[in-house]
């Protein structure tokens, strides 16, 4: 199948007291055309620094993308000018933050800012702007878009200001939207919609989707293919229902046990004990291994490398075949 977006070996650090921590270390993943690709794991594990590099928006100073490779079109996007990623950047490849309010602006309308995306990447008439806004607010569900437009951030909420998001990130018909916890700080029913809203333009515009979590139930529901991470590295690398049938990973198996079930209100949560390592602390061999059931002193002297266990299924840990998901 081919391929919308690559992260080959892809390596990130922060400046911090005059130390510099890697933060993100030789990941590379693939995000296939028309499909939605999970990445997920514990807050500080790099999700988002991947993604902010995707669109060369990491800060420099104090960031620095020190190696890799993000293929798009055929070309390296670590070479790119800042002239040529602004025409890429919100064009061909979109991005949905996770705090819809904090990136809205508060003086402008949300007709404003979704124009401004067609403004600068297409050459239209304001007539043709209008309607095409007007367009986009129908197509991610906000009723009377012709009154909505002229409404300030304020005045929507959580779940309408996102969906005012998903239609500035839509508006140029990207190729690939990245979507960075597009759910975190709405409800639950809210959450659900935004979700069958993702997977629903996915479908109808043929993009693919990039879908950075931490939820493993939303992966659950609209990945088909899923990448775990934990402290800046790939660990788990599988298609969705292989993943949730047969994890290879006690990390993995760590955060599916922490799911809780809501039929038993007395089942006890299962939790992961431990906190994970922080950058320039990461211990020699497997990063997991102080969190780890199944640690063993090869653990603690050798890194696992991300090896395939499975046909299409890899995990770095030495006793993969060992891992075990309790019902």
């Amino acid at each position: 199948m081919n391929s919308a977006l690559e992260i080959k070996d892809l390596r990130v650090s922060f400046s911090s007291r005059g130390r510099k921590l890697e933060v993100v270390s030789g990941v590379s993943l693939t995000v296939p055309q028309g499909k939605i690709v999970g990445v997920v794991g514990e807050s500080g594990c790099g999700k988002t620094v991947t993604a902010l590099s995707v669109m060369r928006l990491i800060p420099e100073p104090p960031g620095s993308i020190d190696a890799g490779r993000i293929i798009f079109d055929d070309a390296n996007l670590l070479e790119y000018s800042e002239r040529d990623m602004r025409s890429v950047r919100g064009n061909r490849i979109s991005m949905i933050f996770q705090e819809p309010i904090s990136s809205l602006n508060p003086v402008f309308t949300v007709g404003d800012q979704i124009g401004e995306a067609l403004r600068t990447h297409l050459k239209i008439s304001k007539r043709e702007e209008r309607d095409k806004v007007i367009e986009l607010l129908k197509l991610v569900g906000i009723p009377a878009p012709e009154r909505r437009m002229k409404n300030y951030p304020h005045e929507m909420s959580g779940g309408m200001s996102q969906r005012v998001m998903i239609a500035m990130a839509l508006a140029c018909s990207p190729e690939v939207l990245i979507a960075d916890e597009p759910t975190t700080a709405l409800d639950v029913t809210i959450q659900a919609g935004i979700l069958k809203l993702i997977d629903d333009l996915r479908v109808k515009m043929g993009m693919a989707v990039l879908l950075i979590t931490h939820d493993l139930g939303i992966v659950a529901e609209v990945a088909d293919k899923v990448y775990v991470m934990y402290a800046g590295k790939v660990v788990e690398d599988a298609a969705t229902a292989d993943l949730f049938a047969d994890p290879k990973h006690p990390y993995t198996v760590g955060l599916l046990h922490s799911i809780p079930d809501l039929r038993d209100s007395k089942e006890k949560l299962d939790a992961i004990p431990g906190v994970v390592p922080s950058p320039g602390d990461f211990p020699v061999g497997c990063r997991f291994q102080d969190r780890c059931p199944l640690v063993i002193d090869k653990c603690r002297a050798e890194e696992p490398p991300l090896a395939e266990h499975a046909p299409g299924h890899l995990s770095a840990c030495w006793r993969a075949n060992d891992v075990e998901l309790k019902v």
